[in-house]
């Protein structure tokens, strides 16, 4: 039988994927693929692909790439799809440690080599290819953050391995050490150091309101209009009174709480998280079934052994959920902490900022979005885990 038209012209797989695939080829033909420049502070001068040393590389995968999107969809051909993106993140990766290292062979120690923008819209879009694949491979989370997880193999091999150590990014690291290991102990004690307190206090007051419904529209009022205020805003406002504190008992300043700094910032963050912690607590004990805790009553269970054996259990996935929100959340506020003097790694993302050095502003960022995309991962796994427990009972 002779096929259809349609069938020639129209691929088989998610036209998300063909979009992806065509917008990855457009980059990287288009777009700047490295740039070189005289020292960290210059723009330097774009080179493009057809420019670099060995990138005709690159052209199996995305060949393979593009034909598979013809090809019957099943789970052979999207495991090869995902094999393929593999490779190509991979081979973009090395190509760009590669280009470094002739360069740094051939100019002055000052010279910085650094992805560009191609570089950085193939990279980002080879992994939303990738998510979709192994969203299509398989619907069981765990299955899906081990896909995820061997996807960084390879570029972390290439990464200690030393390949990459000429690459601007690399090198700012390197001289940076200390700070960005400080940076990062100061960034998860804020992070640490709002959550514990948040939830000391989101617990109890969510299991309040949920008991006492008359009270719930007050006080998510005022927990709604703390989260309006602007971050910025909230810290500038807590460095008077705590300023004011700490020169009226000096023993505050003792124990670290002063306008600016930690305190503020801690403060501000455990405000902010309070609107989604208790908002979760609340829906979690509401959406817990009556006939269950009717079973629970009848079997002889006491008020105080029906929360902890019934109420908690059944409410746990979606207090997880916001608690999820508030680390990401909380993850991101704490940069703009840095503006209080709270460190972390907002400090380095602010003073690349002002000496307009990019890949100094990359080396606070990246680890955000990395902390944050592992701990969401690992949440939505858990959440899942506790849910499908919950189903199996």
């Amino acid at each position: 039988m002779l096929l259809s038209r349609d069938a020639i012209i129209r691929p088989r797989h998610s036209p998300v994927a063909l979009l992806l695939v065509v917008v990855i080829i457009i980059s990287l033909v288009s777009l700047p693929f490295l740039k070189y420049a005289a020292n960290r502070l210059v723009g330097g001068q774009p080179l493009m692909l057809w420019q670099i040393k060995d990138a005709a590389m690159l052209l199996p995968p995305l060949a393979l790439l593009l034909g598979l999107l013809w090809c019957k969809s099943s789970r052979t051909t999207l495991l090869l799809s995902l094999l393929a993106s593999e490779v190509l993140l991979a081979g973009m990766i090395w190509l760009s440690g590669h280009q470094a290292t002739l360069l740094a062979d051939q100019g002055s120690p000052l010279a910085r080599t650094s992805f560009g923008s191609g570089m950085w819209c193939a990279s980002g879009l080879t992994l939303l290819l990738m998510t979709d694949v192994i969203r299509r491979v398989t619907r069981h989370r765990f299955a899906q953050l081990l896909l995820n997880l061997q996807v960084w193999i390879i570029p972390l091999l290439l990464l200690f391995s030393g390949t990459l150590e000429h690459l601007s990014l690399l090198k700012e690291y390197a001289n940076r050490q200390a700070v960005f290991d400080a940076a990062l102990t100061r960034h998860l004690l804020l992070l640490g150091g709002t959550v514990l307190p948040a939830l000391l206090i989101a617990l109890p007051l969510g299991v309040a309101l949920y008991r006492r419904a008359h009270w719930q529209s007050s006080v998510f009022s005022v927990l709604n209009v703390i989260q309006t205020v602007p971050s910025v805003a909230l810290f500038g406002l807590l460095i008077a009174p705590l300023a004011g504190l700490a020169n009226r008992f000096p023993w505050l300043g003792e124990w670290g709480i002063s306008g600016i700094g930690m305190a503020p910032a801690l403060i501000a963050l455990v405000l902010y998280a309070l609107l989604p912690l208790v908002r979760s607590v609340v829906v979690g004990l509401q959406q817990v079934p009556h006939e269950v805790r009717e079973s629970a009553r009848g079997m002889g269970m006491g008020e105080r052994q029906q929360f902890f054996a019934v109420d908690v259990p059944l409410a746990l996935p979606v207090w997880l959920a916001g608690l999820r929100v508030v680390v990401v959340q909380t993850l991101g506020m704490a940069v703009v902490a840095a503006l209080i003097g709270a460190g972390g790694f907002g400090a380095i993302i602010f003073q690349g900022l002002l000496s307009s050095a990019l890949d100094l502003v990359l080396l606070g960022v990246i680890p955000v979005i990395a902390l944050a995309v592992v701990i969401d991962a690992l949440f939505r796994l858990l959440i899942s885990l506790l849910e499908k427990k919950d189903d199996s009972v």
